[in-house]
């Protein structure tokens, strides 16, 4: 049976900081990313803030079942038809690639976890509208993060915005519970039906993350035993933040500025 914790009014103060690092790290990395930089200075970079910060990385040992090793590094940075777990290399970013960055770290014990997208130089309009489309997934997703609804709630208002588009849906990976681990109970698909699943109550924090390819909802791992591509080669996007449900409505702990 799945084990769902819920947070005191304390622990989700306690929760701040966490939030409030991973949503800077975030933002400095959106401002450094451009064209040429190796998508290895960006996980240094990150790495950085970590140990100034006194923090810790939820990544670098991760190893579940589904990676090839532990993964090595403090961020996922998937490119282009790369959409999820991106393991960073060494690779410069070129004019137009589209970049999802996913970063998770703990800090004085609580854990947050948040990931955006941005595309690199010279946009193409569909790589723009695919982020605007799941940005907007992902804030209809959190408006539906209120006590009393469901967790099928939050999956349907997700889907509601993708299918809108036209997009299909794939829901082996999303959102989560966060708390002193990384990923915990309740799963959160990107797609579900609403009335079903886990009654939300205040003190639930969860991390809900829409991701979306252009043309399709099949995905392969990369040989580096961690990227998930696109299985026709279409583009991703990805948004995520950490969310706390509260009496007063679900708040955003990874809100950047």
């Amino acid at each position: 049976m799945p084990v769902i914790e819920l947070r005191t009014p304390t622990q989700i103060e306690q929760m701040k900081p966490a939030g409030r690092f991973v949503a800077d790290v975030l933002t400095a990395l959106r401002e450094h990313a451009a064209v040429g930089v190796n998508l290895l200075e960006l996980d240094e970079l990150a790495h950085k803030m970590i140990k100034d910060r006194g923090a810790e990385s939820c990544y670098i040992d991760y190893h579940p079942s589904f990676g090839a090793s532990p993964f090595g590094k403090v961020l996922c940075t998937s490119v282009n038809d790369g959409v999820l777990h991106g393991l960073p290399f060494d690779y410069k970013l070129q004019d137009g690639d589209l970049l999802s960055v996913d970063f998770a770290a703990s800090v004085d014990g609580w854990v947050s976890d948040s990931a955006l997208s941005v595309v690199v130089g010279t946009p193409r309009q569909e790589d723009l509208d695919l982020i605007e489309t799941t940005t907007r997934a992902l804030e209809a997703g959190i408006d539906a993060a209120r006590v009393g609804n469901k967790i099928g709630d939050i999956s349907h208002a997700i889907a509601s915005v993708a299918r809108a588009k036209g997009l299909k849906i794939n829901t082996q990976f999303g959102g989560h519970g966060v708390g002193r681990t990384m990923h915990g109970d309740p799963h959160i698909a990107n797609d579900g039906r609403p009335g079903r699943g886990f009654k939300l109550q205040p003190g639930l924090v969860i991390a809900i993350e829409p991701w979306f390819l252009h043309t399709t909802d099949e995905i392969f791992t990369d040989p580096d035993g961690w990227t998930l591509r696109s299985a026709d080669g279409s583009r991703g996007a990805h948004m995520e933040h950490t969310v706390a449900i509260t009496e007063d409505g679900p708040l955003i702990l990874t809100a950047r500025d």
